[in-house]
């Protein structure tokens, strides 16, 4: 099928860079140190700010002291980290005044991980200092096509977490979603899925009318 939109809103993890492993084996150190249980961490982080998963989890904690412990453990792991398939394409090809990056990681470990796979970074994005309320909430998204200068309902918000599918429906945008780490199950958020971004083509459009989206969603279960 085909989609036209002004802007794109791609989350980072698990849509343009794999980082699935350094956030699994991050979270069960940091769990290991603070008396959680390791896979309600994992659980609990997916999609979401760090701060607030240790809110839920140690909220008898310094909050700050503890988001600076994951984030040098998400930092200092890099291992298995690189580029998605079909991202470098995209992007390369997409003027920047389309798309920009809404990430649940801080703006110091979502450069790293971008820098790190090879995703080229844009000059603005959005990243975890910069809302009030974190994925599922909508803020992200709304401050992401904002800072793209249109309206959500003019975007397509591209995801593969289920916080960050209903975050994207929530602000009224569409919702593209890839299986990299949910289920089709846990995306009910989203209008469409596919496997990847590999699935994906992405046409800029003459006389600065946007973008044509060109994909075929998966059958839903």
């Amino acid at each position: 099928m085909k989609w036209r939109t002004r802007g794109i809103l791609f989350d980072s993890d698990g849509v343009l860079v794999s980082s699935l492993g350094s956030v699994e084996r991050s979270w069960s150190k940091w769990a290991a140190m603070r008396a959680v249980d390791k896979d309600l961490a994992i659980r609990t982080a997916h999609g979401c700010r760090a701060i607030e998963t240790i809110r839920k989890l140690r909220p008898d904690l310094n909050e700050q002291a503890e988001l600076k412990l994951i984030e040098d453990l998400e930092v200092e792991d890099n291992e298995g980290l690189s580029i998605l398939p079909g991202v470098k394409r995209i992007l390369e090809a997409l003027p920047e005044k389309y798309w920009t990056v809404v990430t649940s990681a801080t703006e110091r470990l979502a450069r790293v991980r971008l820098q790190q796979g090879g995703v080229p970074i844009p000059r603005l994005m959005v990243t975890a200092e910069m809302v009030e309320q974190g994925k599922p909430h909508p803020e992200p998204y709304l401050r992401g096509a904002a800072l793209l200068g249109f309206k959500p309902q003019e975007c397509v918000v591209i995801e593969d977490a289920a916080s960050g599918a209903n975050a994207g429906h929530a602000a009224g945008s569409k919702v593209l979603a890839t299986t990299f780490s949910h289920s089709m199950e846990s995306l009910a958020a989203a209008d469409w899925i596919i496997s990847s971004l590999d699935d994906l083509r992405v046409t800029v459009l003459p006389r600065d009318e946007g973008l044509e989206l060109d994909f075929e969603p998966l059958p839903r279960p």
